[in-house]
């Protein structure tokens, strides 16, 4: 499936739909929800194997810090082109970690579970300060309220 998807679980099977689903309580703090966004092609078949690495990663998350609000998002740069507006995304997976309008990482990684599991936890553990907005591309800076805009159905 294409385009702007959240996790959700069905009968213990990963899905994607066009709903959100928060891994944590988002009541159970002030704080927004941490915003784990992958970018990424249909085509891409680095792309298609990273679908499950980020459902294990939002697992152990979830299972780790059951007490932080986090949210999972895979988009499709094609389809979804309107939420990426003129970012050039070259390379697969692209990141964004995002609390709130404040972007902490955004950028191509590894597609390890191990990469994206330590900038996950970094987030969370407050060891990735926000970004200066001063570098980042208007694009960029946008992103997160995008996808916001779009989390309910």
């Amino acid at each position: 499936m294409t385009g702007y998807c959240d996790f959700v679980q069905d009968d213990g099977n990963d899905a994607f739909a066009g709903t959100l689903t928060s891994v944590s309580d988002p009541s159970k703090t002030d704080d927004p929800p941490l915003l784990v966004a992958c970018l990424c092609a249909q085509w891409c078949r680095t792309c298609d194997a990273y679908r499950d690495t980020l459902a294990a990663t939002r697992d152990a998350i979830r299972l780790g810090h059951p007490d932080r609000a986090t949210r999972y998002v895979w988009v499709d740069i094609e389809d979804e082109s309107d939420l990426v507006g003129e970012l050039d995304i070259e390379d697969f997976p692209t990141l964004l970690l995002a609390r709130g309008d404040e972007v902490l990482f955004f950028g191509p990684i590894l597609p390890h579970a191990q990469t994206l599991d330590r900038l996950v936890r970094g987030a969370l553990d407050a060891a990735l300060p926000p970004l200066d907005p001063s570098v980042l591309a208007r694009d960029v800076l946008a992103l997160p309220g995008r996808l916001r805009a779009h989390e309910s159905v």
